[in-house]
């Protein structure tokens, strides 16, 4: 019974979240019963919102759902959630809930208009030692400051799938930012995926973890999103199984971003385009992972050495900032700006 009193005290603070979070447990006033509750969780569906992000194909499948029962779910859903429109005056409102967690320097930050920002998939990829494990291992610290546009901070979840991250690399950041090293590596979920089934796997328990723990978790890192995939499909012939089953993971992150208010920082390997070199391109070298992945990323930036420590970041692709270019630096606290 204390839980409803704790919700009763605070109705402002539930107006702002109540867009976010209604959890599923709601359906039960609308003749749902627990047990299917039960098993939607069990597929880390958590929150209305969740429903209305799956097909009724996908509803289906789940063990112990029938069509009518998928139908029910469906209807009660959409009594919770009025799916209407939006003037662009009230999703530009709803849009001041997003947040920019910082890169650690502040020229990268200002290319990005402010961070890592939330709701939306950030994607850097380059060749190898171009930084984007340091960016990772920066970004698990940062966003656990507090910072501009009262950002709270709060915990990260790093899914590894090339075994590169390391706990005493955030040890060193930690320093930079004077922050006790236990709390920092406390507030880092860590999992090591070992094929991209496992990796979609892995999402089930993000979604439940940041349901769990509503608001407290801020940042999801995938370092490298492609790695698994490259390995457990080869060859031309299963290049289309490959691509569907990205195009369903990465529709899983976006979906899950939205639906927890959280920022997702991927980063991605490069490949050498071997028809390349009869088209005189400047470059030969692109990101892996098609349109499908270029698609699903809202921010995409291109990472690629310097001078010494120097790094340059440009944006290759997103829906509101140009296509600049920053200098960054990599120094033994991570990310730093580039001293001239």
């Amino acid at each position: 019974m204390k839980e409803d009193q704790v919700v009763l005290e605070d109705p402002g603070f539930q107006d702002e979240e109540e867009s976010l979070f209604q959890d599923i447990d709601l359906l039960q006033k609308h003749g749902i019963n627990v047990a299917d509750i039960k098993k939607l969780k069990s597929v880390g569906i958590c929150t209305i919102k969740g429903i209305q992000m799956t097909t009724r194909r996908a509803l289906c499948n789940v063990k112990g759902l029938s069509e009518a029962k998928v139908d029910k779910i469906k209807e009660a859903a959409n009594k919770l959630i009025e799916p209407g429109f939006l003037t662009a005056f009230e999703y530009s409102e709803k849009r001041k809930m997003v947040f920019h967690i910082t890169t650690g320097s502040q020229e990268f930050d200002k290319l990005l208009g402010g961070g890592i920002e939330s709701m939306a998939i950030t994607e850097a990829f380059g060749e190898f030692r171009t930084g984007k494990t340091q960016l990772s291992h920066t970004l698990c610290v940062t966003a656990q400051l507090p910072g501009a546009g009262g950002y709270s901070g709060g915990k990260i979840i790093f899914i590894d799938t090339e075994n590169t991250f390391r706990p005493d690399r955030l040890r060193d950041i930690a320093d930079r930012f004077n922050v006790d090293h236990n709390a920092v590596l406390d507030n880092v979920l860590y999992a090591r995926a070992y094929t991209s089934e496992h990796q979609m796997e892995l999402l089930d328990y993000v979604a439940a973890k940041f349901h769990e723990e509503a608001g407290i978790f801020k940042l999801l890192i995938i370092d490298s999103i492609m790695a698994l995939f490259r390995v457990d499909f080869s060859g031309r012939g299963e290049l289309a199984e490959r691509q569907q089953k990205l195009a369903q993971m990465l529709s899983r992150l976006q979906k899950i971003s939205e639906e927890y208010n959280v920022a997702v920082f991927v980063t991605n390997q490069m490949t050498a385009d071997p028809g390349a070199t009869m088209t005189f391109q400047a470059d030969p070298k692109k990101p892996i992972g098609g349109h499908i992945l270029a698609h699903a990323s809202t921010t995409r930036i291109s990472l690629r050495k310097g001078r010494g420590e120097l790094r340059i970041a440009k944006i290759y692709d997103s829906p509101e900032m140009p296509e600049n270019e920053a200098t960054f630096a990599i120094t033994a606290g991570g990310i730093g700006d580039a001293k001239e």
